[in-house]
């Protein structure tokens, strides 16, 4: 049927990729026949699309990392107890995986680009709203409509990079991982050191990131109307032709999976990890008598090794058949990190920012992971749903449980314990996500 879009083979070269009967091609493709109008479009389109993903990628975490700075003069100022302060520290995965569910029927309905187009919007207004909103219910609705946008936003990165990049999983992933960490560790090290600069209000500080987002909107804005570029519908059944010119499995039910299954639970547990840390991290320190702004600081390393890691564990991964061994090392990582939180958290501060930024790495290799797990477009869009949305409900409860835990029993051992416990479940689902299979063998 030539009308229905086309789903890819990920291990397919854009070069011999053809539909028949389509006027249009995935906008990697080259043909022998293009013209060079067509060639240089092509190619302008993919640099939009890569600086697309940068900013966005910029913008993903700043909404957190911030807020995880001034947390405690946040919670004073709006008067929340240690266990709304958990409730505020769980609100991301929450929307994460609400709002997460809905990205692939709307980037069905109006084309990926456009969908996340409107996710760093949504971003913009819930930054510039959130400080001034008034009180702690208003601060959440705020932040709730920021993290609306980066939550459909999440889910389309890895199927934008698997729709215009099917031979770059690896380092177009990276690329945008990357630029995550690099955003999250900003604004973890900059917030307070600018909210002391602009007079020492907490509302200045956070609405600052405002500014950065609104520079994300302008590179999606020329594709919003590239609707033939977006992903198969999810429920569709028809077998679509791959590159080499064979029949790709159809849209698999993700549900019948052990390696979706495996992939959303590794996926919730390292967020849990992720968001425990960037939450809470900086008042563990300040706790134990490390000044706020070096608790900022790092919180800003923690982030900051990502910035590398992110690019080279992608690329590392694609190229081996089994992730397991990654998964364990990072894994290991965090355990150390936890262990030397527990026993010195202020003595070896910037050992334990070290490894527990290694581990936080668990986020690019699951998204890594994610383009791996299905051989066609159709199965990473809902791969990505799923696994996504899945991983941030498992997700929820730590935050908070952290807060609830501190709260009651006076001090940090207790919570710490609990982080430490939850990387030993973490290897194990991650290693089964890790082996060389697709979930289309499964159902």
């Amino acid at each position: 049927m030539p009308d229905e879009p086309k789903t890819l083979d990920p291990t397919a070269r854009p070069a011999t990729t053809t539909v028949p009967g389509a006027a249009t091609a995935p906008p990697g493709a080259a043909f022998a026949g293009d013209s060079p109008a067509r060639a240089r479009a092509q190619r302008w389109t993919l640099g939009l699309v890569t600086v697309g993903l940068v900013l966005a990628a910029l913008n993903l975490r700043p909404a957190i990392t911030s807020l995880g700075a001034l947390l405690e003069e946040v919670s004073a100022d709006l008067h929340m107890s240690g266990t709304v302060a958990g409730v505020l520290t769980s609100v991301p995965p929450l929307c994460f995986a609400v709002f997460g569910i809905t990205a692939p029927r709307l980037a069905r309905r109006f084309g990926p680009a456009a969908v996340v187009c409107a996710g760093m919007a949504a971003i913009f207004a819930g930054l510039v709203l959130r400080p001034f909103a008034g009180g702690t219910v208003g601060f959440l609705a705020a932040s709730a409509l920021a993290l609306m946008g980066i939550a459909v936003s999440n889910v389309l990165m890895p199927v934008i990079v698997k729709r215009y990049f099917p031979d770059r999983i690896g380092s177009m992933t990276g690329l945008y991982s990357m630029a995550l960490a690099l955003g999250t560790s900003v604004a973890a090290a900059a917030t307070v050191p600018l909210t002391a600069a602009l007079g020492g209000d907490w509302r200045i500080g956070l609405g600052v990131w405002a500014a950065v987002a609104a520079l994300a909107v302008l590179p999606w804005l020329p594709l919003v109307r590239d609707r033939d570029r977006a992903t198969p519908e999810s429920g569709t059944t028809a077998a679509a032709t791959s590159a080499t010119g064979t029949t790709a499995t159809a849209a698999p039910r993700i549900t019948r999976s052990r390696t979706a299954w495996a992939l959303g639970c590794y996926f919730g547990l390292q967020a849990t990890g992720a968001y425990i840390t960037m939450g809470w991290m900086p008042q563990i320190f300040r706790d134990s008598g490390v000044p706020a702004s070096t608790a900022g600081v790092l919180l800003a390393v923690t982030m900051v090794m990502g910035v590398p890691l992110a690019f080279v564990i992608p690329r590392l991964a694609t190229r081996m058949k089994n992730q397991g061994p990654i998964v364990v090392a990072l894994g290991l990582c965090g355990l150390a990190g936890y262990t030397g939180l527990f026993l010195a958290p202020a003595g070896g501060a910037w050992i334990w920012a070290v490894l527990l930024g290694v581990s936080n790495c668990s986020f690019p290799l699951a998204l890594t992971m994610i383009g791996m797990r299905s051989r066609t477009g159709a199965g990473v869009v809902r791969l990505s749903a799923f696994a996504q949305s899945v991983g941030y409900l498992i997700s929820i409860p730590g935050p908070l449980l952290v807060g609830v835990l501190y709260q009651h029993s006076g001090g940090w051992g207790l919570p710490i314990a609990l982080m430490g416990g939850l990387m030993v479940p973490q290897m194990i689902v991650g290693t089964l996500a890790g082996r060389d299979r697709t979930v289309e063998d499964e159902s």
